[in-house]
């Protein structure tokens, strides 16, 4: 109980805004000392918005935040920088990463890098972005030993989110920032994560992190709950798991307009092939690394296929052979669409047969890149890039916007976007060119669980409407449509 009598932060009726948008108000909230809060709500609800406002981010227009642990410190401490702020003290870790290349820009980081062995070898390796040579105490739980020597770019999921949670420690922070880690997290990495979560608060960090109700560390003491930018509750954890989980409502969205999808996929007739991929005894290595071996694989038009398999175990080395995204495929017995890899094919033949789906596509497109080009993208495949198009491919653009319910979005910045939003403007990308396969590497990343049924369900339809052959790759398989009906699973590098 003494706890209550030493405040370590305290959000003060604060009002909020960013841009032309008024994010809070009137919010009011207390974090005691020895106190590590989650914080969880719908996508949207304002989640990693509130981050940002502990970090000085946005613009308090009424009410003031009231940093006690800043002043604490700054009694303890004798400070000389007269830069020197409460953000000194906090780290923000986010689900994208900020990685840069040695020439220290992320614009010529792209999307195929971390599969050409040349290429990659301009993205910094952990050590060097760490500038450490010894790894210190407190940073033992990340294991980050094994990954020292490599490139980021080439880093997993899980990998990544370790490495920047070290990066972040290494600032030697009062208070760390966690915005839905276990974000692309297999089930092993969940629970590793939430042992590391808890051994830094063991060491005496305070955290705050945004997480979905079903995933809360066992050191977490107290949760926050917000819906549309109000606070709609404060909860010890053990008062907040006696509660009922948030229901996932059985909605069915709309039924899409089929004459519509018919006219779009009859204007662009797809070929005829007998197999869309086909791959016999693959195998690929880095140096003395072996990523994938013994790889047989045949996928059949229309088929339905799920990618499944833990972090690491090779699934996006797997999806760039079929991408045209890695170069050892030319090494490999691999066929795409019937014609065998090296046989004069270009990569941009390849991609226009391909409609990709994945959530790091948001991090290659600029803030000022709005809806509409970003679907129009599609056309070109050059991730990250929008380019003009001719006004029939923009009709086409729209057509499949309005069949996807965004079309209101057109005009609207990509990254301003809901993250819902975002995903389904990555689908309308993709089916511009009415594609024979998509791929989808997780799509529904980051998105709460109403989201994630309404994308789910949209996949249904889409199959039901229109002859394609799906690839789909999550941890989760109750995310997977019900139109999959094959599986294939990775456990370090093979088949299994």
């Amino acid at each position: 109980m003494e706890a209550k009598h030493h405040p370590f932060l305290s959000l003060e009726h604060i009002t909020v805004r960013y841009l032309d948008k008024t994010l809070f108000q009137t919010l009011q909230w207390q974090i005691n000392k020895g106190e590590q809060w989650a914080i969880t709500g719908a996508s949207g609800s304002g989640k990693t918005a509130l981050l940002n406002t502990l970090l000085g981010k946005f613009n308090i227009i009424n009410g003031s935040i009231q940093y006690h642990f800043y002043d604490e410190w700054r009694q303890q401490h004798t400070v000389t920088d007269p830069y020197f702020t409460y953000r000194n003290l906090i780290a923000l870790v986010g689900h994208h990463h900020t990685f840069r290349n040695h020439s220290n820009t992320t614009t010529d980081f792209y999307y195929q890098q971390r599969f050409n062995s040349m290429d990659a070898e301009n993205a910094p390796t952990v050590q060097e972005y760490l500038n450490i040579t010894e790894i210190p105490a407190n940073l033992q739980a990340l294991r980050i030993a094994p990954l020292m020597n490599k490139h980021l770019i080439k880093l997993s999921n899980g990998e990544t989110r370790r490495v920047m949670i070290a990066r972040a420690l290494l600032q030697q922070p009062v208070l760390l920032l966690l915005d839905n880690p276990y974000i692309g997290l297999d089930v092993q990495a969940r629970k590793d994560f939430t042992a590391m979560i808890n051994d830094i608060i063991a060491g005496g960090t305070t955290v705050l992190l945004t997480t979905s109700p079903r995933e809360i560390p066992s050191h977490i003491t107290h949760v926050l709950t917000l819906d549309q930018g109000t606070i709609t509750g404060k909860h010890t954890r053990e008062a907040y798991l006696e509660l009922p989980l948030p229901e996932t409502t059985e909605t069915v969205i709309p039924e899409m307009a089929a004459e519509k999808i018919a006219a779009l996929v009859q204007s662009n007739t797809a070929p005829v092939f007998n197999n869309i991929v086909q791959m016999e005894a693959v195998q690929v290595k880095y140096g003395e690394n072996t990523i994938l071996q013994h790889i047989n694989w045949t996928v059949k038009p229309n088929d339905k296929w799920a990618l499944l398999g833990p972090n690491g175990a090779g699934k996006s080395t797997l999806l760039s052979l079929i991408n045209g995204d890695n170069p050892q495929a030319y090494a490999n017995k691999i066929w795409l669409f019937d014609r065998k890899r090296g046989s004069g094919e270009s990569i941009w033949d390849i991609k226009k047969k391909i409609g990709f789906v994945s959530p790091e596509l948001h991090q290659y497109f600029t803030s000022r890149d709005h809806c509409l080009q970003v679907v129009c993208s599609g056309f070109t495949d050059i991730i990250g890039k929008t380019r003009p198009v001719t006004p029939e491919q923009e009709h086409i653009a729209m057509e499949w916007m309005d069949i996807l319910d965004i079309g209101a979005y057109r005009n609207v910045p990509f990254k301003q976007v809901p993250e819902s939003t975002q995903r389904l403007t990555l689908l309308a990308r993709a089916l511009v060119k009415n594609p024979p396969l998509l791929i989808f590497d997780e799509p529904c990343q980051g998105l709460d669980s109403q989201q994630k049924l309404h994308f789910k369900q949209t996949i249904e339809q889409l199959c039901a409407h229109m002859p394609v052959t799906l690839i789909y790759v999550t941890h989760y398989e109750e995310e997977l449509p019900a139109c999959v009906n094959q599986y294939i699973r990775l456990q370090k590098g093979e088949m299994c």
